[in-house]
């Protein structure tokens, strides 16, 4: 796995956490920098800051968008896949859009349910074709 897959990995896990928890992801982040076992990636904080920094957005266009289903209808994974998914394919443009997605979907076919792969794909496909025209 590359270190930008495994900064991916850490900020999906950072995320789950904070949401099961009930905490803001920051503070969650913070604990791991200040723990460093392991060490916290840079782009791993870049992802989790953005994240929280675009939240009501992000989970606006999931919403919108994610057809028959509610963010809480979703599994927490599948949740926070999207959201760190959909920052880092809107608003981080030094990474190629195929290369986000693949990504995103390699770890939900880790991580989440057999339907999961398909469902982030496709979401984050339409957010790519929709990327010029959503207001950011």
């Amino acid at each position: 796995m590359s270190a930008r897959g495994k900064a991916r990995r850490r900020a999906l896990d950072i995320l789950f956490e904070a949401e099961l928890r009930g905490e803001p992801p920051a503070s969650v982040l913070a604990e791991r920098i200040e723990r460093a076992e392991p060490p916290v990636n840079e782009y791993t904080s870049t992802l989790v800051e953005g994240v929280n920094r675009h939240r009501a957005r992000i989970d606006e266009l999931i919403s919108t968008y994610a057809e028959g289903w509610t963010l809480d209808r979703m599994p927490a994974v599948d949740r926070n896949l999207l959201r760190a998914g959909t920052y880092e394919l809107l608003w981080v443009a030094d990474v190629p859009e195929a290369v986000v997605i693949s990504e995103w979907v390699h770890l939900a076919s880790e991580l989440s349910t057999d339907e999961s792969p398909q469902f982030v794909n496709g979401l984050l496909a339409r957010f790519k074709q929709l990327k010029p025209s959503l207001a950011l």
